[in-house]
C-alpha cells in the first residue's frame, strides 16, 4: 500500500491509497454467503434483504433452525462487515452481537478485518465515488449483481485510525439519531393505528363505501429511468415504487427523482401515493407536490377532513389492497381496482373525532421525519466531503 504524496491543500499527506485485495491474507478475509436468498424467512441467516440502512434487521430471531447449522466459511462474527451483492449492490452492515453466529446467503460479501478498517469500508461504501464504481462494474443480466472481486479491487482511500474513529463516531452518532427519530414516528402512527382499530371496531353497524365513492384516484406512468434526479431547483417530485417500500412511516419527505413541472400533473401536498408488494399495500403522505410513474396510485381524499380516517383505514387493508394487483410479478396496482375498494365509513362525527385524536399525532411524525432528513442531508454532505479528498489519492 504506497502512500500517495500531499498534492494540495486537503489534509490528505496521511492517508493512503489501496484495496482490498492488497491487504494479507491473515489481515483481511473476504469471502461471500453459501445459501439461497430463498432460505431468509429462517431464524440464523441473514440475506440481502436483511441489510438495510446500516443495519441487519431480521424480522426472525432465535437459534437457527430447518437447515444445517454447522460452521461454514459464511457463519459471521461480530465485526464483520456484511455488504450487498445483489439488487442493493454496495449496501453494507456491521455484524453486531445478536447476528455472531448465523450464516450469510449467496446475496451477501463478507469482510473480515481490524475494526478501523471494517468501520472506514461501511462508510467509504455510502460515498458517491464508491457507488460510482460500484455500478461500472454492476452485471444486469437478471438483477444488478456485483462479485465478490469487484468489492476486491476496488480502490479506496485509508485515513489513519485516529482519523477514521472521529469518522465513524460522526456517522455513528446521525445514524443513532435518526434511529431515534425514525422510532418515535413510528411509535406515533402505530398509536393512530390502535385508536382506528378500536374505533373501527365499535360500530358493526358502519357503513361500507366504495373508495372512489370517498376520494380520487389516478394511476401514475412513466419509468424511473427517464426521470432526473431531485434537486432543490425542481418542485416536482417524482414518486416510484422504491420511494414508498423503503418507508417506516407513511410521511414521505425525501424522494429521489424529479418531473419537469410543465409536462406532468402535480398533485398537491396532502396526497398518497400507493404502491404493492407481496407483503402488503405501501402508502405515503406528500409533503410537497409530486406525482406518481408506473406502479404508483395517487390518491386524495374529497374532503381533507377525512385523510386521516381514510390513511388508517388503507393502512389496514393492506392484504386486500395487494390482492387486486395485475401484471407481471403482480405488482401493478390501477386506480381503477382500488376505487373499487370496499372501505369502512364512519359517520362524520366520528371521522371528525378521530381527525382531532391523530393529527396531532401525525403532526409529530412528520416533524421527526423532517429531523431525520436533515440529518441525511448532513451525511451526504460528508460523504461528498470524502469523496472530494478522495480525489486527492485516486
Amino acid at each position: 500500500m504506497a502512500t500517495a504524496p500531499h498534492r494540495n491543500s486537503i489534509d490528505t499527506g496521511a492517508w493512503q491509497r489501496t484495496t482490498i485485495a492488497e491487504f494479507p491474507t491473515k489481515t483481511m478475509y473476504t469471502t461471500s454467503g453459501v445459501l439461497d436468498d430463498d432460505t431468509s424467512g429462517l431464524a440464523g441467516i441473514v440475506s440481502s434483504t436483511h441489510v438495510r440502512d446500516g443495519r441487519i434487521r431480521s424480522p426472525r430471531t432465535g437459534t437457527p433452525d430447518l437447515w444445517d447449522a454447522r460452521p461454514n466459511r459464511a457463519t459471521l462474527k461480530e465485526g464483520d462487515l456484511t455488504v450487498v451483492l445483489v439488487r442493493r449492490t454496495g449496501d453494507a452492515a456491521f455484524v453486531t452481537a445478536e447476528y455472531a453466529g448465523w450464516t450469510a446467503t449467496r446475496a451477501i460479501g463478507i469482510v473480515r478485518a481490524a475494526p478501523h478498517i471494517v468501520r472506514w469500508l461501511r462508510i467509504w461504501l455510502q460515498t458517491p465515488t464508491a457507488k460510482a464504481w460500484i455500478d461500472e462494474d454492476v452485471t444486469a443480466h437478471v438483477e444488478p449483481t456485483m462479485s465478490l472481486d469487484t468489492l476486491r479491487r476496488m480502490p479506496f482511500p485509508l485515513p489513519p485510525p485516529g482519523v477514521i474513529a472521529k469518522y465513524h463516531r460522526t456517522f455513528t452518532l446521525i445514524e443513532e439519531t435518526i434511529d431515534l427519530y425514525q422510532e418515535a414516528a413510528q411509535k406515533a402512527v402505530e398509536l393512530a393505528d390502535a385508536i382506528h382499530a378500536d374505533l373501527s371496531s365499535e360500530g358493526p353497524a358502519w357503513g361500507k363505501r366504495l373508495l372512489g365513492e370517498v376520494a380520487r384516484a389516478k394511476t401514475g406512468k412513466g419509468s424511473a429511468r427517464s426521470l432526473a434526479p431531485r434537486t432543490e431547483e425542481t418542485s416536482v417530485h417524482a414518486i416510484t415504487p422504491t420511494d414508498l417500500f423503503a418507508l417506516t412511516v407513511p410521511h414521505l419527505e425525501r424522494p429521489r427523482l424529479s418531473s419537469p413541472a410543465d409536462t406532468t400533473e402535480a398533485w398537491p401536498p396532502g396526497t398518497f401515493m400507493l404502491s404493492t408488494r407481496p407483503d402488503g399495500a405501501h402508502i405515503a403522505v406528500t409533503q410537497h407536490p409530486a406525482s406518481p410513474t408506473r406502479c404508483v396510485v395517487a390518491v386524495r381524499p374529497i374532503d381533507d377532513m377525512d385523510s386521516w380516517w381514510l390513511l388508517h383505514e388503507l393502512r389496514s387493508r393492506s392484504n386486500d389492497i395487494a390482492q387486486l394487483t395485475q401484471g407481471r410479478n403482480t405488482r401493478e396496482i390501477s386506480a381503477y381496482a382500488l376505487r373499487h375498494l370496499s372501505i369502512t365509513w364512519t359517520d362524520s362525527i366520528t371521522r371528525a373525532n378521530f381527525h382531532d385524536m391523530t393529527d396531532p399525532l401525525h403532526a409529530v411524525a412528520r416533524q421527526l421525519v423532517s429531523k431525520s432528513a436533515t440529518l441525511h442531508e448532513l451525511k451526504d454532505a460528508l460523504l461528498h466531503d470524502i469523496s472530494a479528498k478522495a480525489g486527492v489519492l485516486l
